[in-house]
């Protein structure tokens, strides 16, 4: 019996993940790119390395294309995509189906983490959840009920500060300004241009602008005051945001992932501590705040998942008639 999968793509600020999937949620083969500065062209260049990859058995039943943005999953079109200014406007699904002659569903990067890591990850256990992508940007997905909502869920761009610094997004002082790996490197950037006493001045030979967010947590391992200041404020933005979304949704569980998870013990504790100053006690006591199980996968998979579902759905609909 020939076994289904499908191709996953997972579009972010600094990566392309291209990924076969298998219907059982396994992944077959994976490839993983900078962004760089044509995202477009990494992406289909790594779609036609895989997609010829299948095993004899399995059948590649469609193509799901998370994006780091806010999506038309109708047309297939990314709206906007503060974080990868080219895809904004582009008609992604209609280009990637155009060039390769496949079917093309599209979905916001987090939501589509979110559904993998409902699927076959930490949310496994929980019928309401929400999750956060934490790396360049600040990414959100919302799953109630055991269904991912048909929302923006764009969770980084709410505003924490009024006045605060304007967001690649246009609006001033978005938690992603705050809280996002970008903003604790330009953070950083900018103390070191100034005679601070720093660990961190003598990384890349004194270019701070190579500067990196597992640069700054090593930095703030070794007890540079600088570096965990700097976490423990985007922590503290952090911790804000998550305090919002608890009081406002009363989800089982937060769900977090990217690479800024790697700082759990001073950024995502000092969140955390913030979260509980912040939210009403009678949430807070019942909600868990805990680490994704797929990490990088979770956008494939989840992906995948929705690829599958509306095969299924398809396969139903034509079955009824």
């Amino acid at each position: 019996m020939v076994k289904q999968c499908c191709i996953a793509g997972d579009i972010g600020g600094s990566n392309v993940r291209v990924a076969l999937v298998a219907d059982d949620f396994s992944i077959l083969r994976k490839l993983k790119e900078p962004s760089g500065a044509d995202t477009l062209s990494v992406l289909i260049r790594l779609i036609g390395e895989i997609r010829n990859t299948a095993p004899a058995d399995y059948e590649v039943c469609g193509t799901g294309l998370a994006v780091a943005g806010v999506v038309d999953k109708a047309t297939g079109a990314v709206l906007r995509s503060p974080n990868i200014q080219k895809m904004s406007g582009l008609d992604l699904g209609g280009e990637i189906s155009n060039k390769f002659g496949i079917p093309v569903i599209i979905e916001n990067d987090a939501n589509a983490a979110a559904f993998g890591e409902r699927v076959a990850g930490a949310g496994r256990d929980f019928e309401n959840f929400v999750m956060l992508t934490l790396g360049t940007g600040i990414g959100g997905g919302i799953v109630m009920g055991g269904r991912l909502l048909p929302v923006a869920a764009e969770i980084g761009h709410a505003t924490i500060n009024s006045s605060g610094p304007l967001c690649g997004c246009g609006n001033p002082g978005c938690l992603e300004s705050y809280a996002s790996a970008r903003a604790i490197i330009g953070n950083a950037v900018k103390e070191l241009e100034k005679d601070s006493d720093s660990m961190m001045k003598q990384l890349h030979n004194g270019n701070t602008y190579k500067i990196s967010a597992e640069d700054i947590y090593n930095a703030a391992l070794e007890g540079d005051t600088i570096a965990r200041t700097l976490l423990k404020d985007a922590g503290r933005s952090l911790g804000i945001g998550i305090a919002s979304i608890i009081n406002i949704l009363s989800p089982q569980a937060v769900i977090l992932t990217g690479g800024l998870i790697g700082a759990w013990n001073i950024y995502v504790e000092t969140a955390i501590a913030e979260a509980s100053k912040r939210a009403f006690p009678e949430l807070f006591e019942r909600v868990k705040i805990i680490p994704s199980l797929l990490g990088d996968n979770a956008g494939a998979i989840g992906m995948a998942a929705l690829v599958f579902e509306k095969n299924k759905q398809h396969r139903t609909r034509k079955t009824d008639r």
